[in-house]
């Protein structure tokens, strides 16, 4: 149980620090590139790049550095996790996400809790975060199957960066982001009523991802028992 404590602190802090990236980078973009969409996606997405990146070295030796629930729950569907434990770490995903969110106003004189306004649930963004969830994942147990899992961080990252650009919706690509990303009304919202269909849409990726992964990387190998441990 202690070992569990100390698991569900390391998803806390480091999705907190990944919504707080996330949204603090995208307000910070706004205000520093008035008008210039193209360039304040730059800014944000090259931060949550680096961010994630760090955060994942930060706490991947501790809890395996999900920070996302369809990874969690992905994980313990090949056995590298019970589901109390992906369920906990569901929870403190969610929570993290949303303090990290409130954080970020909190550091740009924002009020600490806006609703965001910005509404992006269109088949095409939604397709979208099937397509990111996908790719995430498939980066994510691909390494760990493979023997590579401490090019993860840096696969992670790159990943991300990427789909910032190639995906419609800017590649959410998680459940517990999607939620935090709700209170901050800011260039990185999203309106509440968008949110539930992009959770789906996740959801719908693991599923895809799971099929995927069994099909392409059938072995089991020692890192494959804690897939997410590629990410430490």
């Amino acid at each position: 149980m202690a070992d569990l404590r100390r698991r569900l602190v390391a998803e806390f802090l480091g999705s907190m620090l990944l919504a707080a990236i996330v949204v603090g980078s995208g307000i910070a973009a706004a205000q520093l590139s008035p008008g210039d969409t193209g360039l304040q996606l730059l800014e944000n997405s090259a931060a949550t790049a680096a961010g994630l990146f760090a955060i994942i070295l930060m706490f991947g030796p501790i809890s395996g550095a999900h920070f996302n629930p369809v990874v969690s729950l992905v994980d313990a569907a090949f056995g590298g996790a019970s589901r109390r434990d992906a369920l906990s770490y569901t929870s403190a995903q969610v929570a993290g996400c949303v303090a990290g969110a409130v954080l970020a106003n909190a550091m740009f004189a924002k009020a600490a809790v806006s609703i965001a306004t910005t509404h992006r649930a269109t088949g095409a963004h939604l397709l979208a975060e099937v397509v990111a969830t996908v790719g995430l994942l498939l980066v994510i147990f691909s390494l760990a199957r493979t023997g590579r899992a401490a090019t993860a961080p840096a696969a992670v990252g790159a990943y991300i960066g990427a789909a910032y650009w190639f995906t419609s919706s800017t590649s959410f690509a998680n459940p517990a982001i999607t939620v935090g990303r709700m209170f901050s009304d800011s260039f990185a919202g999203i309106a509440p009523a968008s949110a539930p269909a992009y959770v789906v849409a996740q959801l719908v990726g693991g599923g895809v991802a799971v099929a995927l992964i069994q099909t392409l990387y059938p072995g089991v190998t020692p890192q494959a028992a804690h897939p997410a441990e590629a990410t430490a």
